[in-house]
């Protein structure tokens, strides 16, 4: 995996951190779910990433 993917992934996590965090002190159940979603979607490019270099070898 690229430097530059998993910086964009560790940023798309953290985004989505914020987001739930800030969902959660607000009363904003959209925001806090949309924060989960972000998260959930990093973490499997993190994944398909990970694949992906075990082929490589």
């Amino acid at each position: 995996m690229g430097i530059a993917d998993k910086a964009k992934n560790a940023a798309e996590e953290l985004a989505g951190k914020a987001k739930e965090a800030i969902g959660d002190l607000t009363d904003n159940k959209e925001l806090e779910s949309e924060g989960k979603t972000d998260q959930t979607k990093a973490d499997l490019k993190n994944a398909g990433e990970n694949i992906k270099d075990a082929f490589k070898k």
